[in-house]
């Protein structure tokens, strides 16, 4: 029995719901994501069944090829992949909007031209490049520069914890353009880099989890972009990456609020069988109120993901209701999967058992897009905290 209540969602948001899982079931099976996550293999039959069926398009506009989703339906749209597998919704979300997102907003019509409907097919994969060895927070700490050369840039720099590096086709590569600026904010810009370009070196990372869509480092070793790549502006990256921080962080929040509800019933399918004391563990009151807080976590979860999402769609950037979002989500995704790891015992620290990997999976949330002590740095801004 599903402990999601779909209660509030439209007939078409069910639908896409159910599809989604389906689909999903089908090409990305369970068994074979044990598999691929010991192997470390990215996903890529689903992630071209997602592309196929066009869901990629829910993220962006009409004019531009999309379906126009509201904010609401693609929280959806992750919840459901993130209840299923969180390493496929990261694939997605990061081709489709962590660094596709800065094509659609902010790229030449030429370019939005060439590359969204090839994003949208599942033709075209893409990770942002913006966290180096000593910047991940202090995104204005750039040190990666890209030297204007006649018609080129000459870009050098490395880049760190870039997801989904090592399968994609483009990098977006934050960079600064201009070290002798007086504000550290100003002199970054936005390049689109080919993968292929010599160069160019992509170093896979080995990562506690999420092993199928994981990290790589990235070294830019003078390599040639055309300077028509550069876009957004010059000088212009810091203010364009903030207008984007509000889907990136509802995307992660709606990942993480549906692994939550897989937790939860995964630990209480296994407490359910269970027997000991000659009955199922189920029946102790303890084993059942640690289930009934990790439903409390997941629901939570899930109801901020749903009041960000219908504040974006409302027209407001909702700076502070995304913050709180990322926070409970992802924080509450953990706190389930350490406590089903808790009712499971020792099968729980097993590797025989899926709450090992729901562990290792769950941990990123607080620490990636942004991590929770940042969000309430900007929570502490928005209350005028200083």
């Amino acid at each position: 029995m599903s402990l999601f209540n779909t209660t509030g969602l439209t007939d078409d948001q069910r639908m896409m719901r159910e599809g989604v899982l389906d689909l999903l079931g089908r090409h990305l099976p369970w068994e074979k994501i044990r598999k691929m996550d010991e192997a470390r293999e990215f996903p890529l039959e689903a992630y071209e069944a997602l592309a196929d069926a066009g869901y990629i398009g829910l993220f962006y506009p009409e004019e531009l090829g999309g379906t126009g989703g509201s904010y609401r339906d693609i929280a959806i749209f992750l919840e459901a992949m993130g209840y299923h597998y969180t390493g496929i919704a990261q694939a997605i979300t990061t081709s489709a909007v962590y660094a596709g997102m800065h094509i659609a907003k902010f790229g030449s019509p030429e370019m939005k031209k060439d590359l969204v409907p090839r994003i949208i097919a599942g033709k075209a994969k893409l990770a942002l490049c913006m966290s180096e060895p000593g910047t991940g927070s202090d995104v204005a700490g750039v040190k990666t520069f890209a030297q204007r050369d006649g018609d080129d840039y000459i870009l050098n720099g490395n880049k760190v914890w870039i997801t989904c590096g090592h399968v994609a086709d483009y990098f977006v590569v934050i960079t600064r353009t201009d070290r002798d600026g007086a504000n550290r904010h100003q002199g970054i810009s936005t390049l689109l880099v080919d993968a292929r370009t010599p160069g160019v070196t992509v170093r896979p990372l080995q990562m506690l989890g999420r092993r199928t869509s994981h990290a790589n480092e990235v070294f830019f070793e003078n390599v040639r972009v055309p300077a028509q790549n550069l876009f957004g502006g010059e000088g212009r990256a810091w203010k364009n990456i903030m207008s984007c921080l509000g889907l990136e962080r509802l995307g992660l929040a709606a990942i993480s609020a549906g692994h939550c509800f897989k937790i939860t019933e995964y630990a209480r399918d296994y407490a359910k069988d269970r027997v000991q004391f000659g009955q199922p563990i189920s029946q102790f009151q303890v084993i059942q109120h640690k289930l009934a807080d990790m439903l409390i976590l997941s629901e939570t979860a899930r109801q901020m993901v749903y009041r960000a999402a219908d504040v974006l769609d409302s027209g407001t950037p909702a700076v502070t209701e995304a913050s709180i979002a990322k926070i409970v989500a992802t924080d509450n995704n953990f706190k389930c999967a350490d406590i089903g790891m808790q009712i499971m015992g020792g099968a729980g620290y097993s590797m025989e058992y899926d709450m090992q990997m729901f562990f290792r999976d769950s941990r990123v949330g607080p620490i990636g897009g942004g991590t929770n002590e940042i969000q309430r740095n900007i929570l502490a801004k928005q209350m005028d905290l200083g």
